[in-house]
C-alpha cells in the first residue's frame, strides 16, 4: 500500500510508534506501572492530566459545529468531572488552592489551546491522541492504581479511565478510527496531521520527565 491508499488511522498509528514507545518508557511512567511510587505521585499525574484535558474540552467546546473536529467530539468523553472527583479523593477537597501546571504541562496545554483557535485538523491530533490512549493504556493504569494504591474498582481515584456513557469501547474506537479514515484532507495536510501526533506524544512525554524530576527513578512505594 502506498501512502495515498493507505487508511489514514494505520498511517498514523504507523507513524508515532516511536514516540508512543518512547512516552511509554519514561522512567517516570515505568515506576508508576511497575508499583514502585507512591500514590502522591499518582496524585500529582492525575493534577498534570487536569490542566490538559481543560485544555482539550474547552477547545471541544468551541469546535463542536466545526466541520473537520466536529465528527470526532462526544460529550460522553467529557473528563473533567471525573478527573475532579479523583483529586478530590486522592488530595482532598482543597486541591484546587494548590494545583499548578508543571512547565511541560504548561505547555502542552499551550499547545492544544493554540491549535484549537486556528486549526482544527491539529486539535484533532491532540483528540486522538489522548481520548484513544485512554480508552486503551489508560485502563491498563487504572488496573495497576486499584491494585497498588487499593482504589475502589472503577471507582474515586480512577473515574478518569471508566466510560460508562460511551457504551462499547471497540466499537467507538473502530468508529473514530473510520472518522480518521474518512478525513478529507490532501497528502501534505495529512501529514501535518501526522507530525503533530508525534508532537502530542513528545509534549505528553516531557511532561512525564517533569515528574519524574519531583518523583525520581529510585523512590520507593509508599
Amino acid at each position: 500500500m502506498t501512502a495515498t491508499t493507505t487508511p489514514f488511522s494505520t498511517l498514523i498509528r504507523a507513524a508515532t510508534q516511536e514516540q508512543h514507545a518512547r512516552a511509554e518508557a519514561s522512567p517516570f511512567m515505568a515506576d508508576l506501572l511497575g508499583g514502585r511510587l507512591g500514590v502522591a505521585a499518582y496524585a500529582r499525574y492525575t493534577e498534570q492530566l487536569y490542566f490538559v484535558y481543560a485544555a482539550l474540552e474547552a477547545g471541544a467546546a468551541k469546535l463542536a459545529g466545526d466541520p473537520v473536529a466536529g465528527p470526532f467530539l462526544r460529550p460522553e468523553l467529557t473528563r473533567l468531572p471525573a478527573l475532579e472527583r479523583d483529586l478530590d479523593h486522592l488530595s482532598g477537597p482543597g486541591w484546587r488552592r494548590t494545583a499548578r501546571p508543571l512547565p511541560a504541562t504548561a505547555a502542552y496545554a499551550a499547545r492544544v489551546t493554540e491549535v484549537a483557535s486556528d486549526w482544527p485538523a491539529g486539535y484533532v491530533a491532540h483528540h486522538y491522541t489522548r481520548y484513544l490512549g485512554d480508552l486503551s493504556g489508560g485502563q491498563v493504569v487504572r488496573g495497576i492504581a486499584e491494585r497498588t494504591w487499593g482504589l475502589e474498582h472503577k471507582g474515586d481515584g480512577v473515574r478518569f479511565y471508566v466510560f460508562e456513557e460511551l457504551g462499547s469501547p471497540a466499537a467507538f474506537k473502530r468508529e473514530y478510527r473510520e472518522a480518521l479514515d474518512a478525513f478529507a484532507a490532501d497528502e501534505a495536510e495529512r501529514e501535518r496531521v501526522v507530525e503533530e501526533c508525534r508532537t502530542a506524544f513528545t509534549l505528553n512525554t516531557a511532561v512525564f520527565a517533569d515528574l519524574g524530576g519531583l518523583f525520581p527513578h529510585h523512590a520507593q512505594a509508599g
